[in-house]
């Protein structure tokens, strides 16, 4: 279409038809008609991306500037500045995915109600969250527990406060990287994180790391499937998996294969649950005593 002439560029008619088929044919309209409603309105229904070929002054219309978002969240980047502080719109956006609040502007970005609902759909969005509801303990509890990571936009008394950073753990262990140095020494908070993803141990102080038997002892004895995230070198640890499968059988499926053909291990993990002989040696399935 770039070959079209002006005048078939202004013509209303051959516009309309173009971008009914390609809401992108707009940006080889004339100037007059980017800035006509009822061509641009049916380009961005067409395809969203026309929004970014209108006028400024429809880029600034609510109608059309909804009807994009409608389409697609990321037509709020083409959106008028003062439209990006409209709320309305900006929670029409957030609805279809957070991340359209990187577009919003500065002061919907310390709006409490827009910050929520886009943290409610994927922590990370506390990125773009302003300074002070980085600080509000609602705001990034909200966060933490729908995506851990989010703990590293936390401000800084945030991440020193335990209720914030054990949300955090319980999601993702590994959030532990973000914790005040003070909480890494914390050995509730430690084993919370071991518990979930053994890694995590990396995170904690090299008091707590010296400690990793006792923290993984703890963390199988609230929650024998921790066992799953641990060294092969402790899934090889008898006591360690006796206490595992005592929490919780089907814990036997990730002890190392030594074990699953210890009879006293299997035993302990048929008796808290049955289903556990599955994972045991092929040896240990016929045993008569586990049957």
């Amino acid at each position: 279409m770039g070959t079209l002439s002006e005048k078939l560029k202004n013509d209303k008619e051959i516009m309309m038809a173009a971008v009914a088929r390609d809401g992108y044919a707009l940006k080889y309209a004339s100037d007059e008609l980017k800035n006509d409603k009822e061509v641009v309105m049916a380009a961005v229904a067409q395809d969203w991306r026309a929004l970014n070929n209108a006028s400024d002054e429809l880029q600034d219309d609510k109608e059309v500037v909804m009807a994009a978002v409608a389409k697609n969240w990321r037509a709020l980047r083409d959106a008028s500045k003062k439209l990006r502080n409209d709320k309305e719109i900006v929670m029409a956006a957030v609805a279809q995915d957070c991340w359209a609040l990187q577009y919003a502007s500065t002061e919907l970005k310390d709006d409490k109600e827009v910050i929520n609902a886009a943290v409610a759909q994927d922590g990370w969005a506390l990125e773009y969250a302003s300074k002070d509801l980085r600080k509000d303990k609602e705001v990034v509890m909200a966060a933490v527990a729908q995506r851990g990571w989010a703990l590293q936009y936390a401000s800084d008394e945030l991440k020193n406060d335990k209720e914030v950073v054990l949300a955090a753990v319980a999601q993702n262990g590994a959030a532990l990287k973000y914790a005040s140095n003070e909480l890494t020494k914390d050995k509730e908070i430690v084993l919370a994180a071991v518990a979930k993803n053994f890694s995590a141990l990396i995170y904690a102080s090299e008091e707590l790391k010296i400690d990793v038997e006792v923290l993984t002892m703890q963390a199988v004895a609230e929650d024998g499937l921790a066992l799953e995230n641990a060294s092969d070198e402790l899934k090889n640890d008898k006591e360690i998996v006796l206490v595992a499968v005592a929490q919780n059988g089907l814990a036997l499926k990730y002890a190392s294969d030594e074990l699953k053909n210890d009879k006293e291990v299997v035993m302990a993990a048929v008796a808290q649950d049955g289903r556990a002989l599955q994972y045991a040696s092929d040896e240990l399935k016929n045993d008569k005593d586990l049957q």
